[in-house]
């Protein structure tokens, strides 16, 4: 066990050092990045350009983070995970860091601000496997989804605090400044990440080359079924949102709701809306977490509905509360069951397989989303991305093992094999 920070009296028995330097950076950097998705977008308004420039800038960063995240995955399995972050911190705060610097200083091209984002989405492919794989085996045993839970409802608390902060300074100083602010985030968070301590880790065997690593995670990834189902899924619901937030949500805020600064608050009433569904997940833990949580995700549909009406500000403000709690619900039971069914060894290779399907169509939909709202009206297209979520949602309710994948009082992820499900039940089972 690593040495924590915080005293047994003022602290929970997993709330370790490398849990609670993992939860002050995850903190930092959420409220700058947060801010940053705003500036982003009104940088490009704010140089002319429409809703198919803001797509292709986001779309920018999700590209390199498609290309690259399953080699992040094997490199975060192989080398120290805490390492990997470090590097990926270094490289989003020089990107972040020259993003600011054009806003600033002149008129930012579009092809500059897509390569600097690109920069930005690289560093993000190699640190989320590496960050999901250092959170999860930071905690053990029945409390992990407490554990994540409290994780993020700070995270997401920090959210909330980043979009709201993020929307006003854009609004009252401009985008360039809220960069800035986003690249400092970043220092800061790579020097504490720089203290986290791998040594509880057991060393990895040596393999047979990356190639090797990605076959054996592709295995793990594939055997499960309520798995590349629920990342199929959110392959589609996550392509259709993230073109309503990055694309048509600014673009509404524009025309309907008063800029850059109403926006900020509704994406800052999602973030409370996370917060408050972590904190309910502190105290609730349900025994088939899966299909609970699934359950949960058929209201992310509601925000799509709103822009599209579009709503007033108030009503906005609440649906996104609504649809932030509950799709809160659906992330702490996902990453318990990960806890608890994957083994720490394979855990950021299999992270790498959750989030290269997660984000892989995000690309095209934000690059399509200016050429659809021009062929079918953004109306249409928001409506069109709410039914999609519903109708995917759906859909994979018709895994048996999403209605009966149930809660355990102990996780494997620290190192033993995970146990198949039909060892627990007559039928059925994970691979």
């Amino acid at each position: 066990m690593t040495e924590r920070l915080a005293s047994p009296a003022t602290a929970p028995a997993w709330a370790g050092r490398n849990y609670t330097l993992l939860t002050t950076a995850a903190i930092v950097t959420g409220l700058g990045a947060n801010g940053s998705l705003i500036a982003a977008a009104f940088a490009v308004l704010d140089t002319g350009g429409d809703g198919g420039d803001v797509g292709l800038v986001a779309a920018s960063r999700t590209v390199p983070l498609v290309v690259f995240l399953l080699i992040g995955g094997a490199v975060a399995d192989r080398l120290p995970r805490h390492r990997v972050m470090v590097a990926a911190n270094i490289l989003n705060f020089l990107s972040q860091a020259a993003f600011a610097v054009l806003v600033l200083t002149g008129e930012p091209r579009l092809w500059q601000m897509m390569l600097l984002t690109a920069l930005g989405g690289t560093g993000q492919a190699f640190f989320s496997p590496a960050a999901e794989g250092m959170l999860m085996s930071s905690v053990q045993g029945a409390q992990a989804g407490r554990a994540f839970a409290f994780f993020r409802m700070a995270t997401q608390g920090a959210a909330l605090g980043g979009a709201a902060l993020g929307g006003a300074l854009v609004a009252a100083v401009g985008p360039g400044w809220v960069l800035a602010f986003d690249a400092a985030a970043f220092a800061v968070a790579g020097s504490l990440r720089a203290f986290l301590d791998v040594g509880h880790i057991p060393p990895r065997a040596p393999g047979e080359g990356m190639l090797a690593d990605l076959r054996e995670g592709w295995r793990e990834f594939t055997g499960r079924p309520w798995l590349w189902g629920v990342v199929v899924q959110f392959s589609l619901a996550n392509a259709v949102v993230g073109a309503a937030d990055a694309v048509y949500g600014p673009l509404v805020a524009r025309d309907s709701l008063g800029g850059a600064g109403p926006w900020g608050l509704a994406l800052g009433a999602f973030g409370a809306g996370t917060v408050a569904g972590a904190l309910l997940m502190t105290r609730w833990k349900p025994r088939r977490l899966l299909f609970a949580g699934t359950l949960c995700v058929f209201p992310l549909a509601l925000p799509s509905a709103a822009l599209a009406v579009p709503v007033p500000v108030g009503v906005l403000y609440a649906v996104m509360f609504v649809a932030g709690t509950t799709v809160e619900v659906f992330g702490v039971s996902w990453m318990t069951a990960l806890h608890q069914e994957i083994p720490e060894d394979k855990l950021s290779r299999v992270s790498a397989y959750d989030w290269f399907g997660s984000v892989s169509l995000m690309p095209l939909a934000t690059a399509l989303a200016g050429p659809a709202e021009s062929a079918f009206g953004r109306t249409q297209a928001l409506w069109g991305c709410a039914v999609l979520v519903v109708v995917v949602t759906a859909m994979v309710l018709l895994i048996p093992d999403i209605r009966t994948l149930t809660r355990r009082g102990e996780s494997v992820a620290a190192g033993s094999p995970a146990v198949p499900a039909d060892a627990e039940r007559p039928v059925g089972g994970l691979g």
